[in-house]
């Protein structure tokens, strides 16, 4: 693997990593029907206020709920740089590096199509073969692990601004049929166009769609920051130069995706380059504060909860998507009703939480990590 151009150490574990997995992951699995809930407890401006951070933009902008997607692949790429040097370290041929790079990608991506797919359905009619979460995931991981095996850090760096100012071409310089180029809304861009070509009737059925063919480069431009901060972590710098790189990436990802926000919208729908750069900014942040508190100050209670749902990410968002946690709590709880009224979602939900996050626990105990 070509390293960076930098000396670069093998730590011990980052144990911040798995505590930002575990956060990002805790939001998905019951943390944002926890919090959304409290709305119809209270009814107040303020847990409405916080209902609405909870959801998606429809299509233009970026609300707190816009992140948990990039960050999940941002974290990805973070680990990419120790775990590939792990297995070189240990002598692993390229060869059989690849291997698992691809079945690797392979799984990931049918694993999406069951999660979001409608793939156990087993009916052609319903089935989307690329929508979810997880298929972002491997492509960009595909990408990204061809990158790091073959190239130098500054060429690294180089295609990957190279990818953002392509598909900021592609979308803005290449007419749509019947529409001109530069045409970004949801039913009418190049990307959706080119899913329509290729995916037919096995597209995304979301409404607005996300696009998901041409938005592969940046899906994998969105790994590469987590790799550029992983190499960031594994060097020799001081843990205090770490941070200061950390929050200047951050800001300096933030401070560029409003301005090319200008000419080429954050549209998470599209996973445009200033959407790349923007949630990029805040994915450093969070790393950044993550791993001051915990690996530099060395405060890690606190972190344990998510510690313990981010080291099994992949198994528990299958989990959840294929079981309904909150139906089971329901069964344990609603017979709470006639004495808590409007907290019932609340209690429901925490509950709900509460059910994985044991099971979550129980397999940490226990070593049983479930690895792809």
């Amino acid at each position: 693997m070509p390293d960076s151009e930098q000396q670069v150490q093998s730590p011990s574990r980052v144990m911040s990593i798995d505590a930002l997995r575990g956060f990002d992951m805790f939001w998905i699995i019951g943390g944002g029907a926890i919090f959304t809930s409290l709305n119809q407890a209270f009814d107040h401006p303020a847990t409405a206020w916080i209902k609405t951070q909870l959801t998606h933009v429809r299509w233009e902008g970026f609300r707190p709920w816009d992140l948990i997607m990039p960050l999940f692949l941002f974290v990805v790429g973070v680990v990419m740089p120790f775990s590939f040097h792990k297995r070189l370290e240990r002598g692993e041929s390229k060869k059989k590096l690849y291997f698992h790079i691809v079945r690797r990608a392979v799984i990931l991506f049918v694993l999406g199509m069951v999660a979001q797919g409608n793939l156990l359905d087993y009916d052609l009619s319903t089935l989307h073969l690329y929508s979810n979460t997880l298929q972002t995931i491997a492509v960009g991981y595909l990408v990204s692990a061809i990158l790091i095996l073959n190239l130098r850090l500054n060429w690294q760096i180089g295609v990957t601004v190279a990818l953002l100012l392509l598909f900021w071409a592609l979308m803005m310089l290449v007419p749509v049929p019947n529409h001109g180029a530069g045409v970004l809304t949801p039913d009418e861009n190049f990307a959706i166009y080119v899913d329509r070509v290729i995916l037919g009737g096995f597209i995304d059925g979301t409404d607005p769609p996300y696009t998901w063919i041409l938005s592969g480069m940046t899906f994998a431009c969105t790994v590469m920051l987590g790799v550029f901060a992983g190499y960031l972590l594994r060097s020799n710098k001081s843990e205090k130069t770490k941070v200061l790189w950390l929050l200047g990436a951050g800001v300096g990802c933030l401070v560029l995706g409003l301005v090319w926000n200008i000419w080429f919208p954050i549209i998470k729908h599209l996973w445009t380059s200033s959407f790349v750069l923007y949630s990029g900014g805040f994915c450093f942040l969070l790393l950044a504060l993550f791993y001051l508190v915990i690996d530099v100050w060395g405060l890690k209670k606190w972190s344990f909860g998510f510690v313990v749902i981010g080291s099994n990410a992949i198994a528990v968002y299958m989990a959840t998507h294929l079981v309904s946690f909150r139906s089971i709590g329901g069964v344990f709880v609603d017979g709470l009703e006639p004495y808590v009224g409007n907290w019932l979602v609340f209690i429901r939900a925490v509950a709900g939480f509460a059910i994985v996050w044991l099971i979550l626990w129980w397999m940490y105990r226990k070593k049983s990590f479930i690895k792809i």
